[in-house]
């Protein structure tokens, strides 16, 4: 009887990771879908479609955070660095779709996983097998077929796709720094401590950004309807995306939050598809492929015991059971001591 209960609670325990994975894959979409509608209609001003997420991010978990009235256990200065490259990654993204498709944006966000396989080797000592350099190898060579349709060969789509395909490539970097960042920052604390100082300090570099850089660009929008509904879906998307990855990441590890992401790419597909009526090239399919068998070799051999970078826009690896089991450990220890 206790195997019953205990193969039907895998089973709904399965059945719950991957419906929070495609619910995180929605929401990615759907922010993806709102930066490209947001650009469609002729408005120029990423940084603000991210000031609006930063803010909700630092009044809902910085209330949080003020409750618990807890000091901060990693130096503000770290999380100034984390807030800078988080905001520079969404502003290059964002800004690739006023060039490229939203097919191409979302696909070569992948990128990140090469970034970090360097930074983490340069910085943080973490080794890798030689099946995780195929797979991201073979990551690679997808998204070179991406650049290859975007550079004219198969029809791209978006009025310059190469700069726009360059800008997502740069993000991408951001967004690796982000995330071996906040992988350090969330040994010292929970994620409610990083979640709310990236809110903070992406807020402040925000503002400091708009005020040199879109003030003009902001000057000349004539809001409608249509527009503020685009802001309002990239602010909830994006909000619901740094919410709930945590908890994925906490439940299952990086192998169902890589391949749930993936995910997106199909979404920005049948987006592609159905609301803006643009063929997809047959690439792409290709690529997707490619980088579908990449990321499965490369998230199977997660179960290596050191610690491993997560695919994505500024989130974290399963480090959170690792440091519930030291902390569990060092109580044990402390009346002995």
């Amino acid at each position: 009887m206790s195997s019953w209960w205990r193969s039907h609670g895998i089973l709904l325990r399965t059945l719950y990771v991957l419906f929070l994975g495609q619910v995180v894959s929605f929401v990615l979409a759907v922010a993806s879908f709102s930066s490209s509608f947001i650009a469609d209609l002729g408005v120029d001003a990423p940084l603000t479609q991210s000031f609006f997420t930063y803010l909700s991010l630092a009044l809902v978990y910085g209330s949080i955070l003020l409750y618990r009235r807890q000091k901060l256990r990693i130096s503000w200065y770290w999380y100034l660095f984390l807030g800078f490259v988080d905001v520079q990654g969404n502003y290059l993204v964002n800004k690739a779709y006023q060039y490229s498709s939203i097919t191409s944006v979302t696909l070569l966000d992948c990128w990140t996983i090469p970034w970090v396989i360097i930074l983490t080797w340069s910085f943080l000592g973490t080794r890798y097998s030689l099946w995780q350099f195929f797979g991201a190898a073979l990551c690679i060579v997808g998204l070179g077929l991406v650049l290859l349709s975007d550079a004219g060969v198969g029809g791209g789509g978006g009025s310059r796709p190469l700069l726009g395909d360059i800008l997502v490539i740069a993000g991408t970097l951001f967004f690796a720094l982000s995330n071996v960042g906040e992988e350090f920052c969330v040994k010292k604390k929970d994620r409610v401590e990083v979640v709310t100082m990236i809110g903070i300090f992406g807020l402040l570099v925000s503002v400091c950004e708009i005020s040199i850089m879109e003030l003009k660009s902001l000057e000349s929008v004539e809001w409608s309807t249509d527009i503020i509904l685009g802001f309002v879906g990239y602010a909830v998307s994006t909000f619901l995306f740094y919410t709930i990855v945590p908890f994925l990441l906490q439940i299952s590890g990086a192998t169902w939050f890589n391949l749930s992401l993936l995910t997106s790419d199909m979404w920005a597909v049948v987006f592609r598809i159905f609301f803006y009526h643009q063929k997809v090239d047959w690439l792409y399919y290709i690529s997707f492929a490619m980088v579908a068998v990449g990321l499965i070799i490369y998230s199977k051999t997660e179960k290596d015991p050191i610690p491993l970078p997560t695919l994505g826009d500024g989130n974290h690896n399963a480090e959170y059971q690792v440091l519930d089991e030291e902390s569990t450990e060092s109580r044990n220890e402390t009346p002995a001591s």
